[in-house]
């Protein structure tokens, strides 16, 4: 029986944990979420770069991309 009166008595107590330790998971992810996101807007700055349709592409631009 003391089983039974000891879960009445620390019911709210393990809920609140429960509830911070399901808060601070989706923390982390969300940070981490973000944090990959950040990166990946990062990384995209080189790919926004698009090639101009009505020039033609020489040999020049072939073997030195990084000319302009």
């Amino acid at each position: 029986m003391g089983i039974h009166y000891d879960y009445k008595s620390t019911k709210s107590a393990k809920l609140m944990e429960k509830q911070a330790k399901r808060e601070k998971k989706l923390a982390e992810r969300k940070a981490k979420r973000l944090a990959k996101e950040g990166f990946k807007k990062d990384s995209n700055k080189d790919k926004d770069k698009v090639l101009d349709a009505s020039k033609p592409i020489t040999l020049d631009f072939l073997t030195n991309p990084d000319k302009e």
